[in-house]
């Protein structure tokens, strides 16, 4: 047996040693959004559903910053024992690398090992607001170029791309207004700092049936339940519906059979009817796919956001 064949049954037989006793300690989920924003919030009922998986438990971790890149960069280059695995947003893997030099770049650089949940952003404004409808929205905007201010919960996300697609469509200028989540974004709308908000179903349903907010535009196919006298963007003519995944990321090197015991559980917590129902009151759809497929995926929507970015000059064009 040659030397190099007896290094690599040694470390298959160290691999497997220490994927057969996964887990070892406490799993850690990071999000890269502030607590009370739906990231923190689908991570921390994601935990609860798949502690039963882990004895020593599953604790969820705040590390804000960068549109959550700074979570995400910190699992994609961490140890690959499965014992820190992210929940992130699409966003954060198919635009962020993109803008800004982190320590991975594309689907390659990590494990994508499951998606749980997907939504469409949409445009929402004081339930008061003058604007009857998008369509008056949109005539101010026109008349007033960069007079109106729009937030969003981050530079690069899926929530501002929509928002520049808007703006693209429409032949409008409005000025983007970046937050570090709902936390600050919300805020900003009910006290006038901004005229109107992209954010994520979940976090605005509360405030729509509070008659706190109302909704102008979502930004998807078909109409969304929660919100029936909200057109699409679509059914005005134009072409803007930028959705938001939600996935577990593994560090590049995780022993398969640890993926595929994240992969069970996490897939066991969303097939909950707790996890289902707490889905359904936030406006946001349980979505399964498995890493093999969202590896795919991936890549084909980090292709379609470079002609995005560089259409709207967040890449510098070749």
């Amino acid at each position: 047996m040659t030397r190099t064949v007896l290094a690599g049954l040694l470390a298959l037989a160290c691999t497997t040693s220490a994927s057969a006793q996964y887990p070892e300690r406490p799993v850690t989920i990071l999000s890269g959004y502030p607590a009370g924003g739906m990231v923190d919030i689908v991570a921390r009922l994601l935990a609860e559903g798949m502690k039963g998986k882990f004895p020593k438990g599953v604790l969820v971790a705040n590390r804000t910053g960068a549109g959550g890149a700074v979570a995400a960069a910190e699992v994609a280059t961490g140890k690959p024992d499965g014992h820190t695995i992210v929940l992130t947003p699409l966003s954060t893997l198919v635009i962020q690398p993109q803008i800004l030099d982190l320590r991975f770049k594309t689907p390659d650089d990590y494990e994508p090992v499951i998606n749980v949940v997907s939504y469409y952003p949409l445009l929402v404004v004081q339930a008061d607001a003058r604007w009857k409808n998008v369509q008056e929205f949109i005539a101010e905007a026109k008349a007033s170029p960069g007079k109106m201010r729009v937030g969003s919960p981050g530079e690069g996300t899926s929530s501002h791309l929509n928002l520049e697609e808007l703006m693209h469509v429409t032949g409008t200028q409005m000025t983007h207004v970046p937050y570090r989540g709902w936390g600050e974004s919300s805020p900003a709308l009910l006290g006038g700092h901004v005229e109107a908000l992209v954010a994520q179903p979940g976090e605005v349903k509360p405030m729509v049936d509070g008659k706190r907010m109302r909704a102008l535009v979502v930004f998807q196919n078909s109409r969304h339940p929660a919100f029936p006298d909200a057109p699409t963007a679509k059914e005005l003519g134009w072409n803007v519906a930028n959705g938001v995944w939600f996935l577990l990321m593994a560090p590049k090197g995780t022993p398969a059979p640890v993926l595929r015991y994240v992969h069970d559980a996490a897939r066991a917590a969303i097939e909950q009817p707790t996890f289902k129902t707490a889905m359904d009151l936030r406006g946001v759809d349980v979505d399964y796919r498995p890493g093999d497929q969202l590896r795919a995926e991936l890549w084909q929507e980090y292709k379609l956001h470079t002609e995005i970015l560089k259409r709207i000059g967040m890449i510098k064009q070749q």
